[in-house]
């Protein structure tokens, strides 16, 4: 999957690609949550509120013989189209996703590739949901096993509810239909995990009441507002879409905690080796959130009185055991954030185990430890069945399931590039996201972390040099 941004943050024109494991690095203020957020918006704005337009023709016949049958490979065909139209549409939503204003992106332009062999009917898949209108009137949709068509239908004779509201609703669950049979595999279920988490975690309760109050107070000045303007203002978040919803899911964990994901069923020793990095365990009750350390069990930890790590982790941990499905992308800004260099470096390894059961993950860092340990794990993947290695991995507590190779990690570089803009003549330097240099064996070359490095290594041992004539 491509990306391209024009005319978006400090973004003039930038491409990057998505892998199982995608990073992007970069000083700071290089365009990493641009990027993030942008990719992000997009997808959300795909799975929910982008529709894909149905003939009216097709739900008359509907009305008119009580079934229709729609050829889903007629949309396979047109993917294409379908998500050029969604990212034209998209422009619109951008100030949203960023809650800036709409001046900010008046040329701006989000560009989606995705390979055709993407587009594969699953036709072993099944799909079934029903709609009640009525106790009468009621909608069925269905794609069986082995079938290339969903089935729409009216199994009771239906008069009555034929008008322009009933008709929105059905072209919005066709199209919902369409999007979860044959774009599931290429727009996923996504979670984002923003680097304020360690604040909304401590102040959720004064933010969501804030947001909450701003509302009753739009609808006391204004008590004629109808139930649109009021879903509006309630939407209207001051903050970016993936701050937004980091606030709402902390404010969902009692139910959220109910749950469990594939993760906690199938890999319970991903959550333990969790754990251990946090150094204990969340517990929701009546009373709130709170972290039991390992080393003091009867102990409980609200927020504010916990370590800034296990406010960074919070939501890592809520997702990992209670909503996590396979084939997610799971994208995390700094996921270093306030952790010791070992925690970073088992972090890294925690991701891609997570990469290795099943889930995309993208990640922005400034973290050298995680890149380095990445590329211990793709250099002992390389020569993994040698018997040295294998003892390098006994002795350093390494595991299989830990190990990747470099053609499934795609790592940009944010910086500035000369790049060719479409009504130039010559390349111009201007910020991009350009791709790191790869090594089969030594994996991934990150210059800016690299170039830190050495100008302190190469500084100490001048200052030492130098102190022996003083």
């Amino acid at each position: 999957m491509k990306i391209t941004l024009k005319n978006i943050g400090i973004f003039k024109q930038a491409e990057y690609e998505l892998g199982d494991f995608t990073i992007i690095c970069g000083q700071n203020n290089t365009g990493k949550t641009y990027a993030t957020y942008t990719l992000y918006g997009f997808i959300d704005f795909f799975i929910r509120g982008y529709q894909i337009d149905i003939p009216d023709n097709r739900i008359n016949s509907l009305f008119e013989k009580g079934t229709e049958n729609i050829d889903l490979t007629e949309f396979i065909k047109k993917h294409q189209e379908i998500i050029k139209t969604a990212c034209n549409k998209y422009k619109i939503f951008l100030p949203y996703v960023f809650a800036s204003n709409e001046s900010r992106f008046t040329n701006s332009e989000f560009l989606l590739e995705v390979e055709s062999n993407s587009f594969k009917l699953t036709t072993d898949s099944s799909f079934n949901r029903t709609l009640n209108f009525t106790e009468n009137d009621i909608l069925q949709l269905t794609k069986e096993a082995h079938s290339n068509f969903l089935s729409i239908s009216f199994p009771n004779e239906t008069k009555e509810i034929q008008n322009p509201s009933t008709i929105a609703i059905i072209k919005k669950e066709i199209s919902r239909a369409i999007k979860v049979i044959i774009f599931k595999n290429v727009f996923l279920n996504i979670f984002i995990i923003s680097t304020e988490r360690t604040g909304i975690s401590i102040f959720e309760d004064d933010i969501t009441a804030n947001l909450h109050n701003r509302l009753i107070k739009r609808i006391t000045l204004s008590p004629s507002l109808d139930i649109n303007e009021i879903i509006e203002e309630f939407y209207n978040s001051p903050y970016p879409l993936p701050i937004t919803k980091n606030i709402s899911f902390i404010s969902q964990l009692k139910d959220i905690m109910k749950l469990s994901s594939y993760i906690e069923k199938e890999h319970s020793d991903i959550i333990a080796d969790f754990s251990n990095i946090l150094g204990g365990d969340y517990r929701v009750d009546r009373e709130g959130l709170w972290f039991v350390p390992q080393k003091a069990k009867g102990v409980k930890l609200g927020m504010g009185e916990s370590s800034s790590s296990v406010r960074s982790l919070l939501d890592v941990g809520f997702y990992l055991k209670h909503i996590a499905q396979k084939g997610d992308l799971l994208m995390i800004d700094e996921p270093e954030l306030n952790l010791h260099p070992e925690n970073q470096r088992k972090i890294a390894r925690l991701l891609v185990r997570l990469v290795n059961v099943g889930i995309k993950v993208f990640v922005t860092t400034h973290s050298d430890y995680i890149i380095k340990e990445l590329n211990t794990l793709i250099m002992l993947n390389y020569k993994k069945e040698s018997e040295v290695i294998k003892e390098l991995m006994k002795k350093y507590n390494y595991d299989k399931s830990e190990l990747i190779s470099q053609d499934r990690i795609k790592v940009f570089i944010a910086r500035e590039e000369p790049t060719m803009l479409e009504q130039n003549t010559r390349k111009v330097k201007i910020p991009n996201l350009v791709p790191a240099k790869y090594d089969e064996f030594y994996g991934i070359e990150v210059e800016s972390f690299d170039k830190t490095i050495d100008e302190m290594n190469k500084l100490q041992k001048s200052i030492m040099f130098e102190s022996l004539f003083l």
